[in-house]
């Protein structure tokens, strides 16, 4: 809520002869009816391989559904808006799906530096995947801004039979990095909507700036995981 708009209650209280415990509920009030129908606005981007299941992760978080069977790999770039309800503030995801080809590598880099917030994805199937992370990183770091929100993924985690990264390497490759981490699986739904309500909590406490409300991203990431025993879907 403004200054202004305190300070027009404050007036028409005194005005009014509104006692002090009313003249609270006032504030309490309207502070609730703008912060709770504000809408923030922020770009998530997903980054990664081609083939590490980026498309698939954001139909489930979207849509709730898997594409099974073979697909046709993302072009350039895609993009799909989900709003979620965080703690009472409307926090509007315009995710963008990013194609993990070489090729098409200059259009990414377009959009790295308008992104709030990434999501880094390799395929616990796939061991190049996994080995081209650090690559990925040393593009975030080359054209993303300096304080964007970034979490690293380990996709497909529902593939227990052909997996060929650990669950323990990647969460050593993101202590290295010091970004936070958890394996997610588009086919089962694990931890997919915990990823982006991570993500989107973070965003909404750096838009707020609110001193009272202590917030920290790895916290909650490793609070959430252990409260679940690493699967959440």
């Amino acid at each position: 809520m403004s200054n202004s708009s305190l300070l027009f209650v404050l007036i028409i209280s005194v005005i009014s002869g509104i006692d002090f415990y009313f003249f609270n509920f006032l504030i309490y009030f309207f502070t609730f009816f703008f912060i709770g129908q504000s809408e923030i606005i922020s770009l998530v981007m997903l980054v990664g391989d081609s083939g590490v299941g980026k498309t698939c992760l954001l139909v489930r978080f979207k849509d709730g559904a898997f594409l099974a069977g073979s697909f046709i790999s993302t072009v350039g770039i895609d993009f799909r808006n989900k709003v979620l309800n965080i703690d009472g503030v409307k926090v509007k995801l315009q995710i963008w799906d990013t194609a993990g080809q070489e090729r098409f590598r200059s259009v990414t880099h377009a959009y790295y530096r308008d992104a709030h917030a990434l999501l880094l994805l390799y395929d616990v199937t796939n061991k190049s995947s996994f080995d081209n992370i650090q690559a990925w990183l040393t593009e975030i770091h080359e054209y993303a801004q300096q304080d964007v929100v970034l979490m690293l993924l380990g996709n497909k985690a529902d593939a227990t039979h052909d997996r060929v990264v650990k669950r323990e390497d990647g969460e050593r490759l993101a202590k290295e990095f010091g970004v936070p981490f958890m394996e997610t699986s588009a086919r089962s739904g694990l931890n997919v909507e915990l990823a982006f309500t991570a993500v989107a909590k973070e965003l909404k406490h750096r838009s707020m700036k609110d001193p009272n409300e202590k917030f920290k991203l790895h916290e909650y990431v490793n609070k959430e995981m252990k409260g679940t025993g690493c699967c959440r879907s």
